[in-house]
């Protein structure tokens, strides 16, 4: 009578261990930070446990079904075996059925319940914990989930790693509400995004409103302008105003002046210009600021004149938050 009772405590044990490790595997996969694998993936080789999770997640629909394969056959099929098994042991009709109660709460506590909530909350743990056998059990179970995929065809689905603004918005906003972040941080992030709701027009300093220097002036008959005069930046004109000579910055004029270069021409002390469209999206004149050091630029229109000027320290304001509507 002994070994029986340790048999079939032996087939609790079993029964309970195999469906706790399917049910937390499966939460764990669920719950995963998806971005938080690719980055591990990418710092590691190929073979390893983060690159063979990442394809495991990619294929969630496929994964899903090996956990739930398996969690079956220990809740079913081991049930069932433990059942008949107890019912040569129990005797009693009373005595099993308290013994099934008994046994379908443990299943639901410790084989699902609280697996879950550990699978949850050590969800990038256990889920590498779990690669390997999952894919040993994949491999097992090949030709039945090729079947099932024919059938289900919504099984071979893939599970893109990918995410878009408003989600990383709302992320910003939990992170720095739960203490992740610094509310700063946050902040900046969500600025980041307006700099791609913005375009030059509505950042640049308008024609009318633009500091400018006639280039056949020489710096004798402009230097009494730059000295009371802060702007950072001069559009030099030609003839026309829409014919740009160039620009010139305000401390290349003033060491001039300092030289005693005061017959120079202003024409001769500007830089090339680069002209940007007036609809260009302020992120992606940011990254024209980044790319060429040129601290102010020329707006044009769809026809090509002359329409306003906005230096670097125009998006930047945006980013600091000094910038108004």
């Amino acid at each position: 009578m002994e070994p029986n009772v340790y048999i079939l405590i032996l087939l609790i044990i079993i029964i309970l261990v195999g469906s706790a490790c399917c049910s937390g595997a499966e939460a764990a996969f669920l719950a995963v930070n998806s971005i938080r694998i690719l980055e591990l993936a990418s710092k590691q080789k190929p073979k390893s446990s983060a690159n063979q999770l990442l394809k495991l997640r990619k294929h969630l629909g496929r994964t899903l079904t090996v956990i739930t394969i398996t969690n079956n056959g220990f809740n079913i099929i081991g049930s069932l075996l433990l059942g008949v098994y107890g019912a040569l042991i129990i005797k009693s009709s009373l005595g099993l059925t308290l013994f099934s109660i008994a046994f379908y709460v443990l299943v639901v506590l410790l084989g699902e319940v609280l697996p879950k909530a550990l699978g949850t909350r050590f969800s990038l743990q256990i889920a590498m914990f779990s690669v390997p056998i999952l894919r040993m059990l994949n491999t097992l179970m090949r030709p039945f989930l090729l079947l099932i995929e024919q059938l289900f065809p919504v099984i071979t689905a893939e599970n893109e790693i990918s995410t878009d603004e408003a989600e990383i918005r709302q992320m910003a906003k939990i992170g720095s509400q739960k203490g992740f972040i610094e509310a700063d941080e946050a902040e900046m992030i969500l600025k980041v995004f307006q700099l791609n709701d913005l375009k030059a027009k509505d950042l640049m300093i308008p024609r009318v409103s633009a500091p400018s220097l006639d280039g056949s002036s020489n710096l004798d008959e402009i230097s009494k302008l730059i000295i009371s005069n802060n702007s950072p930046w001069w559009v030099v004109l030609g003839d026309k105003v829409d014919k740009i000579q160039g620009i010139a910055k305000r401390e290349n004029l003033l060491t001039s002046l300092i030289k005693g270069e005061n017959k120079k021409l202003i024409s001769e002390l500007c830089d090339p210009v680069d002209y940007i469209p007036e609809m260009i999206k302020v992120d992606k004149l940011l990254t024209r600021f980044d790319k060429d050091h040129k601290g102010v630029k020329v707006v044009v229109d769809e026809f090509g004149g002359f329409v306003g000027i906005i230096g670097s320290e125009a998006v930047l304001s945006v980013l600091a938050g000094w910038w108004k509507e």
